[in-house]
């Protein structure tokens, strides 16, 4: 009982900073991902819940509002992808009523590895986003990457040409449009959870700059590949979303009291560095196997299980050992069909009936 109320509390303090500084969790813009994904269409981002510093970044780059737009749901996407199988699925609780929905609940705000998680997740999609535009010519200010135009070796029979994907401009705006408003409300003295943030939106930026990989094509007689030409390109984003997760799987606690740099909370642990691609997290991550509507955690109930796998989508850790329903799902579709001359297809109606395992 004592350790989950200093987790309340803890979270409730996190809560309580961020309701005050607004612009303290940066991660309002991510209900654009919302819309892009099929939600409710809002016209541009010049307005609230986004920060006046991004709304201003909007007004001065409309032409890369499409690339913030997708960003996000990039973000929202690939959080969803990881994390189906987990009791934290990523997905929010129902959105209260007269308010913009919440791509990711009270998660983005809680200083967990979920909190993490999220925050790295759409910075990286931002930077994909913004480098694609760019090397698909959308945007004005920004193209392919021309330091690598005409370089290479002539001894090893390569140079680089093509589309390099110019990464430097879409880190750099994802530092302007995310980190500002988590900067101005951290102010001179600083916070670790404000911290924390800034650092794991650098991770997922990182993530993608250390993806990067190199693709060529060959040019030659009868394709001898005496010469290729090659360039630079993003890994998918899927792969970037995998590298993250073995992040997750890894990320490190840090003290809540930020003194000079960010540090490890285990005292014995504080002289091994913390390299930039780390996910850090403040807070340990709450109870996700019951609903808690003060903490907008949906619970597992009702989710659907494997009850033949060990893994965490297995109906005996996702249920959290409550156990799980099973029910008989009828599906009828349209089988064996034949093209009959002339002119029509007759088909069967086929009967399939499935187990469906859902937890207690």
């Amino acid at each position: 009982m004592g350790r989950g109320a200093a987790l309340g509390r803890s979270l409730l303090r996190a809560a309580m900073l961020l309701a005050l500084c607004p612009g303290a969790a940066g991660g309002t813009w991510m209900w654009l991902g919302i819309a892009a994904a099929g939600g409710p269409e809002k016209p541009g981002c010049a307005s609230p819940p986004l920060s006046p510093g991004q709304q201003e970044l909007c007004r001065q780059k409309p032409e890369l509002v499409p690339a913030i737009r997708e960003g996000a749901r990039l973000g929202l996407q690939e959080c969803r992808s990881q994390f189906r199988h987990e009791r934290w699925d990523c997905r929010p609780p129902p959105a209260a009523p007269r308010r913009p929905p919440a791509a990711f609940g009270q998660q983005l705000n809680s200083g967990t590895k979920e909190s993490a998680f999220v925050y790295a997740v759409t910075a990286a999609g931002l930077v994909h986003a913004v480098t694609r535009s760019c090397s698909a010519g959308n945007v004005t200010e920004c193209s392919c990457d021309t330091k690598l135009q005409g370089g290479g070796s002539a001894s090893e029979g390569w140079h680089w040409g093509g589309c390099s994907d110019d990464i430097h401009y879409g880190m750099s705006f994802s530092r302007s449009f995310l980190d500002a408003p988590i900067r101005n409300a951290s102010g001179k003295s600083g916070n670790g959870l404000l911290a924390m943030n800034l650092h794991n939106n650098e991770a997922g930026r990182q993530a993608v700059a250390k993806l990067m990989s190199v693709d060529c094509r060959c040019h030659g007689v009868s394709g001898s590949c005496a010469v290729k030409t090659c360039w630079k390109t993003m890994s998918s984003f899927e792969k970037i979303g995998r590298f993250l997760k073995d992040k997750y799987e890894n990320s490190i606690q840090i003290s809540d009291k930020l003194k000079r740099k960010l540090r490890r909370k285990e005292k014995s642990q504080r002289k091994i560095p913390i390299q930039k691609e780390d996910l850090l997290y403040v807070y340990k991550s709450p109870n996700y196997c019951v609903e808690d509507q003060k903490l907008g955690i949906p619970g597992t109930q009702g989710r659907e299980c494997n009850r033949t796998s060990d893994g965490p989508d297995g109906c005996n850790l996702l249920c959290c050992g409550r156990g799980y329903n099973t029910h008989v799902v009828r599906h009828v579709e349209r089988c064996e069909c034949k093209f009959i001359w002339c002119c029509y297809v007759r088909c069967r109606r086929c009967e399939t009936m499935t187990d469906v395992h859902t937890c207690k």
